[in-house]
């Protein structure tokens, strides 16, 4: 075995081999020129799919190939390759998780043959992505390329086709180089470097197929559920004690005191007509109970009558019952208006939720039954979903297992788990022709009284391409994604969107195999708008 480091270092190790796939793209003179109509997408494909060079291209040997494994996204751009010969390798490594461009780690290039293997490697980035890599074969032949990144993002051996290491006079050139699939548009491919890139939102990934749920639309009003929507009322005219007051929006658990009542003396009387009755009442009690008893010792001694008795005990039992009566009003009247404490009575939350609205103030006298509050529940949510008589039907008969919600602005709200069908109404609304069904999803974060367009997602599933909804761009009036040719190529793609769910869309015109632009599409088009088809390139 054969290795070379540059600088001097041991292989790493731990590595997980992968074999994505990758593609090519060649240089002249040291210089990443975009490609224009001089190259057509047909010379293009050859070089992906390492067929033979044309002599025009064996005079330029430079060459290009771009890898993506798991954790990294690899582009290097080398000098032709001879047996003894430095070939400078401009590797630019991209961390797919972000998008962002390593900034520290090892980057290693690796050639395996039947002699055995070279290892080539660079430990600083000489600016952040992009690492020089000096290769320095001793042997000429054809070797399987392999890059090997450790970092802390993750060590990763990556699979980057085979090349040929040439002679003097003869250098050697890429074989082989799987490339992703093109475009089926077959336009030409546009520039977007990879400075551009890590300066932008920016993401790609593998076209895949997938599934949809066959699925329902609609819109929706969000409401409390049945029986979660309550409105506090004074039980008896009082006036609102003010120690503690509720507000729209403050969370409640069930039980929980929202109002103090003070039981509304009439305002026409003062403190001291209230005292004087007070004192009235109990000088009479106190005669009353003299009374009593002079009369109970009368009738053990048989002079007075039994029917005697029993006034007197009925005339304490009044006073009484006026006393308790007149000091209350006193009590109550000297808490509201000289502010000493008072009975009060509580009005608590009925479950537990939030407030929705307050209705009167603090200090504000109220007759029984006035309105004070509305509480309502805001752990589950009602969504009332108006559907064609057709889709109620496809509803009634499959399972409900999903349902997401689009409130214009913002990533739709998703709930795949915990929802319920809870009815759909029996008649047609006759002013719109539509049949109203109710679901049950949890409400964490929803505002009742939301309109929303609503999917309800049934348990049967639709194949297909499915991809994000950040992949797909509006070019005047026509969906469109663009889809990653090499390193820094892309094609301009146009699709057909044929069902959306939530911030995923289902197409067509796409295929397995693609590597797909999922954020940044739009910088792409506006840096081919821009470049209006001129060459431009940067040196290293």
């Amino acid at each position: 075995m054969v290795t070379v480091t540059t600088p001097t270092e041991s292989a790493p190790t731990g590595a997980r081999s992968r074999r994505p796939a990758t593609s090519v793209r060649r240089r002249r003179g040291g210089v990443r020129p975009l490609l224009g109509g001089a190259l057509t997408i047909a010379s293009l494909l050859v070089a992906c799919h390492g067929a033979a060079p044309s002599p025009a291209e064996e005079a330029d040997a430079s060459w290009s190939v771009t890898a993506w494994g798991e954790t990294y996204e690899v582009f290097p751009e080398i000098d032709p390759l001879s047996a003894g010969e430095v070939a400078v390798a401009h590797t630019h490594v991209t961390v797919l998780e972000g998008f962002a461009p390593l900034e520290r780690g090892r980057v290693e290039i690796v050639l395996s043959g039947d002699g055995g293997e070279q290892s080539f490697r660079a430990t600083e980035p000489v600016r952040p992505g992009i690492f020089s890599i000096e290769i320095r074969s001793e042997q000429s032949g054809d070797f399987d390329l392999r890059f090997r990144i450790a970092s802390e993002a993750g060590d990763e051996e990556i699979a980057g086709g085979r090349v040929r290491v040439g002679a003097a006079g003869t250098p050697g050139r890429l074989l082989v180089a799987p490339a992703p699939r093109g475009a089926l548009d077959g336009g030409e491919p546009l520039p977007f470097l990879k400075e551009e890139q890590w300066k932008s939102e920016f993401a790609t990934a593998w076209v895949r197929s997938s599934h949809f749920a066959r699925a329902v639309e609609g819109t929706a009003r969000l409401r409390p559920p049945a029986g979660g929507d309550a409105t506090l009322t004074a039980p008896v005219a009082a006036v609102l004690r003010g120690e503690r007051w509720p507000y729209p929006g403050q969370e409640v658990d069930k039980g929980a005191i929202l109002f103090g009542l003070v039981p509304r003396v009439a305002v026409d009387r003062s403190l001291a007509e209230l005292e004087a009755e007070l004192a009235t009442v109990e000088a009479e009690l106190a005669a009353g109970r003299s009374r009593l008893a002079r009369l109970e010792e009368l009738f053990a001694l048989e002079a007075a009558s039994l029917r005697e008795l029993e006034e007197a005990r009925t005339r304490v039992e009044s006073l009484a019952a006026r006393s308790s009566a007149a000091g209350h009003d006193l009590q109550t009247a000297r808490s509201v208006r000289v502010g000493e404490a008072g009975e009060t009575v509580a009005l608590r939350a009925p479950f537990g939720g939030a407030v929705a609205e307050v209705l009167i103030s603090p200090g504000e006298t109220v007759d029984a039954g006035r309105a004070l509050a509305r509480v309502v529940r805001t752990d589950r949510v009602w969504i009332d979903v108006q559907l064609a008589v057709e889709e109620a039907r496809q509803l009634r008969e499959s399972a409900l297992d999903g349902v997401v919600l689009s409130f214009g602005e913002g990533a739709p709200v998703r709930f795949e788990q915990d929802v319920r069908l809870v009815a759909i109404a029996p008649t047609v609304d006759p002013s719109t022709g539509l049949i109203t069904a109710s679901v049950e999803a949890p409400g964490e974060g929803l505002v009742h009284g939301a309109i929303a367009d609503v999917r309800l997602m049934l348990d049967e599933r639709i194949e297909g391409i499915v991809v994000p909804g950040t992949a797909l761009i509006d070019d005047g009036g026509v969906d469109v994604v663009y889809l990653q040719l090499s390193g820094e190529r892309f094609a301009r793609q146009e699709v057909s969107v044929l069902a959306r769910e939530g911030d995923r869309a289902m197409v067509e015109n796409l295929t397995p195999g693609q590597r797909l632009v999922t954020r940044g599409g739009e910088s792409i088009r506006r840096s081919s708008l821009l470049a209006s088809g001129e060459a431009h390139g940067h040196v290293h």
